[in-house]
């Protein structure tokens, strides 16, 4: 156990998903009295190291938070037999997006709704973390939701020449990749190192017109399931979660009125916010703030 900040503690921990699989997560506590517990849900091929700085000032704030690596990402990955401190190769392994929500955010939600009983338990998404909030059983166990660019991530709702890009990358490159090495390496230009079932299914999706509303999965029943306030936050120079986008994944909460607000980086100051700029420390006192205040309820 380590600390960040004085007044925050930081413990490294691993919890079981639904299936027994060990996930490896990061427990930011605050010293003080705990308001509120928070889950912080990764984009895809992201570890959660890069939540870090978010995750405290969240416990700074009173908050109870946990970061987590889904199956095969970041320190869930299984290490090596061999060589000092190598991930094991993903050729072979079982897991796709689906199995992410299903296995993985179940597993990390009812872990917090568990062990914080007595406390609120909100929910950040970033990216792929807020799509899995539709796709779980366990959401209604939720009060509030954050979505960080989070979206229906269809090539056709993204920006021009970009969404031509994504199309060709993942159809011509990634694709054939993943089938001929088994795994889609990071070194692509994914980020981490994908399992095999995972970027075909993300594949598959980004090339449909509704993304995983086109697909068939079971668990998309799960969406209407959820009653909890939901706040999307989408940016203005985001080519991948555009307004369309958010918005499209927003109306799949069928039971709720989710807000959707748009926030150009001339808005806190910056020069650029981009998919994943929410999460640099530059912005602790404008979006951090306002997404803390908003799911603390202030």
């Amino acid at each position: 156990m380590d600390a960040a900040r004085d007044d925050v503690f930081i413990d490294e921990i691993s919890f079981p998903a639904t299936d027994g699989y060990a996930l490896s997560g990061t427990l930011f506590l605050p010293r003080a009295t705990k308001r509120h517990s928070v889950l912080i849900n990764s984009a895809t091929a992201v570890p959660r190291k890069i939540y870090r700085g978010f995750a405290s000032y969240l416990a700074h704030r009173g908050c109870a938070v946990l970061t987590y690596d889904y199956r095969g990402i970041g320190d869930s990955r299984l290490p090596a037999m061999v060589g000092y401190n190598q991930p094991k190769s993903l050729v072979g392994f079982k897991a796709s997006m689906s199995d992410w929500a299903a296995l993985d955010v179940t597993a990390a939600v009812s872990w917090m709704r568990e062990r914080y009983n007595t406390l609120p338990l909100a929910y950040i998404g970033h990216s792929f973390g807020g799509q899995a909030l539709g796709l779980i059983a366990n959401n209604s166990d939720i009060s509030r939701a954050a979505f960080v660019a989070s979206q229906a991530a269809t090539w056709r709702l993204m920006t021009s020449p970009e969404k031509y890009r994504v199309l060709a990358f993942m159809n011509l490159i990634g694709v054939p990749l993943a089938h001929a090495l088994g795994y889609a390496p990071g070194w692509a230009g994914i980020g981490e190192d994908l399992p095999k079932g995972v970027f075909l299914q993300w594949a598959d999706w980004v090339s449909s017109p509704r993304y995983l509303f086109d697909s068939k999965l079971p668990a998309l029943e799960n969406f209407a399931k959820f009653k909890g306030e939901l706040r999307a936050l989408c940016f203005s120079d985001d080519p991948w979660a555009t307004r369309p986008a958010v918005e499209l994944l927003a109306g799949g909460f069928t039971a709720i009125k989710p807000e959707v607000l748009t926030v150009k980086p001339s808005d806190v100051g910056a020069k650029a916010i981009g998919h994943f700029g929410f999460f640099r420390p530059e912005h602790r006192d404008t979006l951090w703030r306002g997404v803390a205040e908003w799911i603390q309820g202030e």
